[in-house]
């Protein structure tokens, strides 16, 4: 249960997060990747989404419906890439999900030993890590935090309990 992060105080609906789960969602990022390119998300998904059905049409008529040696490769390295990455996900989609109040200006990150206010604006930018090379962040996890700048990305807010929105 010392997983679980709670989003609350002035929102409409409080969020509860589990960290354990987002290494299967597509929204994930490559913190590394994503850090080097400067913050900015490296894909487009409509764009990223028309190359994938493309490419997969353009396999199709040239070699059947078979699987070729090349896809079954491509998923080999998605599936160690998964295992030895560093992901996080933006804090946006679950923030704006639990609808913060129109007199909320601040949002509050709760660690361990201290709170860190920061505006509500700056929070939509977070990104949240979730896992260092393929291994979940246990010891002073479960989450870290990272400004979308990067500025934090050697030394993010770590021991993250839980967020408040003020």
């Amino acid at each position: 249960m010392e997983s679980i992060i709670l989003i609350k105080g002035r929102v409409k609906f409080p969020i509860t997060l589990d960290p354990g789960v987002w290494i299967f969602d597509d929204r994930k990022l490559d913190l590394d990747e994503f850090f080097a390119s400067g913050g900015k998300q490296a894909k487009n998904e409509l764009e990223e989404y028309t190359k994938s059905a493309s490419k997969h049409w353009d396999r199709e008529i040239t070699e059947g419906a078979i699987f070729p040696p090349t896809l079954k490769t491509e998923k080999k390295y998605e599936k160690e890439k998964v295992l030895t990455g560093t992901f996080g996900i933006e804090l946006r989609p679950f923030l704006t999900n639990a609808i913060p109040l129109e007199e909320a200006g601040h949002f509050i990150i709760e660690t361990k030993d201290e709170s860190l206010r920061f505006s509500l604006e700056d929070a939509f930018g977070f990104i949240l890590g979730f896992s260092k090379d393929g291994k979940p962040l246990k010891e002073d996890g479960p989450i870290y935090v990272y400004f979308k700048d990067g500025s934090n990305y050697t030394d993010p807010i770590k021991n993250v309990q839980g967020f408040y929105v003020e």
